[in-house]
């Protein structure tokens, strides 16, 4: 009787396992192919939400607050956090979660910011899982993980495309485990390495590159394509006129923006 109960128990809990594996890797927020989608990284004040009718807002994850996270919540729009997983911002507050070792050079184009040697996964850990858990307690229901191409930059650590491969794979598995999606984020090389583990993708001026194709295999399989380009870069005619119909032929979500994605927008009629 003893074995018997042993041998159940034994089932049961391999059977628990199973399913709480199942739970942690599918049991979280997707976005679909066809949503309206929003951006906006400067602050917004609660007053502001009403005006939204978007499926999805993506926002700071700093900046917002809980509330904000709610009221969206309220009017049915999903929201989606905005964070940088591959360098440290100097008006960040959490900046003393990295060991100096792993802060390489500043990143150019934003000076206020420098790369992270994202191959140390273990001294990472610290700073990405206090973000993650963060945006969980927040509300929100998935990531925008930014700055994952620092492979191509002069970084300070020699990083490689199979680097960040490595890292999106853990920050993947980190995000589901708390029950949030994620993006990819531009990196178009990493498209046909991990499309099938992001959950969407978020690309900026690839119709002004003309490198929307790279992202039609999401698609493909069912996820969305969120598609933002900029009026630094081209006017409403010529989004109009030659981006929105690849963008429909393609099912991507395309919008015009201003660089710094306040809260002006333009889309596709």
């Amino acid at each position: 009787m003893i074995k018997y109960l042993l041998i159940i128990g034994l089932i049961t809990c391999a059977s628990c396992k199973k399913q709480h594996n199942t739970l942690k890797t599918d049991n979280y927020y997707k976005p679909q192919i066809g949503d309206t989608f929003e951006w906006r990284l400067d602050t917004i004040a609660l007053n502001e939400v009403n005006q939204y009718t978007c499926k999805i807002i993506d926002i700071d994850a700093f900046s917002a607050t809980k509330e904000l996270v709610d009221a969206f919540h309220a009017r049915g729009i999903k929201v989606i956090a905005y964070i940088s997983v591959g360098t440290i911002e100097n008006y960040r507050p959490d900046s003393t979660l990295l060991p100096l070792e792993i802060i390489g050079k500043i990143y150019p184009a934003w000076p206020n910011e420098r790369f992270l040697n994202i191959r140390e996964i273990e001294k990472m850990k610290p700073f990405i899982t206090s973000r993650f858990d963060m945006i969980k307690q927040k509300g929100f229901d998935g990531i925008e993980p930014d700055n994952m191409d620092g492979y191509g930059e002069i970084n300070g650590f020699d990083l490689t495309l199979n680097d960040t491969k490595i890292f999106c794979e853990w920050i993947i598995d980190e995000a589901h485990k708390r029950g949030l999606s994620i993006g990819q984020k531009n990196t178009e090389e990493l498209v046909p390495l991990l499309y099938k583990n992001f959950d969407w993708a978020l690309t900026e001026d690839i119709f002004n590159m003309n490198t929307q194709n790279d992202y039609s295999v999401y698609i493909s399989i069912g996820k969305p394509v969120f598609s933002a380009e900029y009026t630094d870069a081209m006017s409403i005619t010529h989004f109009n006129t030659f981006v929105c119909l690849k963008a429909k032929t393609l099912k991507y979500f395309s919008f015009l923006k201003h660089r710094n994605l306040n809260q002006w927008t333009y889309e596709c009629k």
